[in-house]
């Protein structure tokens, strides 16, 4: 394993979900593509899919592919097709149920059909006024969806985090559309645990709110995730807690952001029960270390937005912390695991995510140039990778000083191109990575 890279999250279990979506989904004896499956075949079709929503929601796998769907005859790859958009287009090629495991994103087709997928934003679309005469509360993702054609589509499956459990009623389960003409709002044909369910639909900018009486006093339990990272440092180990609601999309989200900064995610137990919109929760530690805000509270905020976190630091991590989450309301536990320096090991042992070294390169181009030492081992790796010559590496060395040494060799890699930096990044990474540790953790 190269030492060039931050690490990614370590997996959460060796278990592995099914890769095959059972073709019993859809009827074989299907005359047409309008043809409606048999009852008997579709209520097993819909425990079985139900079955399957609630291992995602409970292993906790971190290791789904943003761009692959289970489907009745194994994967369907999805192409992105505009990284800033974060949107995707796929082709289902037989009739069945296909999952996108990462997302909880369903659909049930009837025939061939393509879809695009891309993501949206609540807080750009639901505007504060529609709150005058209603409660209303996000209650999963937002997907802008199309198919063609649509009326091969037979249902389409969108997650929600509401727990259904105690005062929650169906009825306030609502797909919002957003169009031209503004927000159009539709009941779902039946809402399951994890998702609501929408047949023979029509396609839009939709997503689930939950809509409830104004003045209703009501405790709105949701299935929540505690996500805890930690940032590696010879001296001083970082750790980030987040507390959000069960949304897939807004895990991707802060995982890609804490990605940027070299975090790592430990897997971690989930909560002990659902948690409560706008309840706040205190978060504390076995060793009295300082976490700054000790307070969060569990709200929604759209991916893209700026997400709250506690911070703690725990040294050289040579102890076990235990860390728990308990309602500031009632004093119980809903959360709570242990963090061993094993853990921290093992974290920075995973498999290593896609990283751009040139791009650090360039960026560290001046402290590099300070803070690199003895470049006699860089050097010859470089030449072993046939990207340094030997008249190349005479120039560097012919430098009158460490600095412009170094200088001389960032310049000439930075001439050729990204594989060169790439390579002088995994040397670097590989000779002292404890600079490289040190310059990434600059950013944070």
């Amino acid at each position: 394993m190269d030492k060039k890279e931050c690490h990614e999250k370590s997996s959460s279990s060796d278990e592995e979900l099914p890769r095959r979506i059972p073709t019993s989904s859809v009827s074989e004896d299907q005359e047409s593509s309008e043809e409606q499956v048999s009852g008997a075949v579709y209520s097993e079709m819909h425990q079985m899919i139900s079955s399957i929503y609630a291992e995602l929601h409970f292993m906790f796998k971190q290791d789904y592919k943003y761009d692959q769907f289970l489907g009745p005859e194994g994967n369907v790859d999805a192409e992105l097709i505009n990284k800033s958009a974060n949107k995707y287009s796929l082709h289902f090629p037989t009739a069945g149920w296909y999952l996108w495991s990462a997302t909880g994103l369903g659909f049930v087709v009837r025939d061939t059909v393509t879809v695009t997928i891309a993501f949206g934003s609540w807080s750009q679309h639901l505007g504060l006024d529609l709150q005058h005469h209603e409660q209303w509360l996000v209650a999963g993702p937002l997907f802008a969806v199309t198919a063609e054609p649509e009326e091969a589509v037979a249902e389409i499956h969108l997650p929600h985090f509401i727990s259904l459990q105690g005062e929650v009623d169906v009825s306030w389960f609502l797909v919002a559309h957003f169009k031209d003409e503004g927000m159009v709002l539709q009941r779902p044909s039946r809402v399951e645990p994890f998702y609501a369910v929408l047949e023979n639909p029509s396609f839009s900018l939709m997503g689930i709110l939950l809509r409830i009486a104004r003045g209703t006093r009501l405790s709105i339990p949701i299935t929540s995730n505690t996500l805890l990272y930690f940032h590696p440092h010879p001296e001083d180990v970082k750790f980030h807690l987040y507390l959000v609601p069960s949304d897939a999309l807004l895990t991707k989200m802060i995982d890609d952001e804490e990605d940027r900064f070299c975090g790592v995610r430990l897997q971690t137990s989930p909560s002990m029960q659902p948690l409560t919109f706008g309840a706040r929760y205190i978060v504390s530690n076995s060793a009295h270390l300082e976490i700054i805000p000790t307070e969060l509270k569990l709200s929604y905020r759209s991916p893209g937005e700026i997400q709250p976190f506690s911070k703690f630091y725990a040294g050289q991590m040579k102890e076990p912390i235990q860390l728990e989450i308990t309602d500031k309301r009632h004093g119980t536990l809903v959360w709570k695991t242990v963090v061993k320096p094993v853990d921290i090991q093992l974290g920075a042992a995973s498999a290593p995510r896609t990283f751009s070294g040139a791009v650090f390169v360039r960026e560290n181009h001046r402290q590099l140039q300070a803070r690199v030492g003895d470049l006699k081992g860089v050097l010859d790796d470089l030449q072993d990778n046939e990207v340094l010559a030997e008249n190349e590496k005479e120039l560097v060395e012919q430098a009158k000083t460490r600095q412009s040494k170094n200088d001389t060799l960032l310049t000439m890699m930075e001439k050729k191109g990204d594989r060169a930096l790439e390579l002088l990044f995994r040397s670097l990474s590989e000779r002292d990575p404890y600079l490289v540790s040190y310059l990434r953790q600059l950013r944070l």
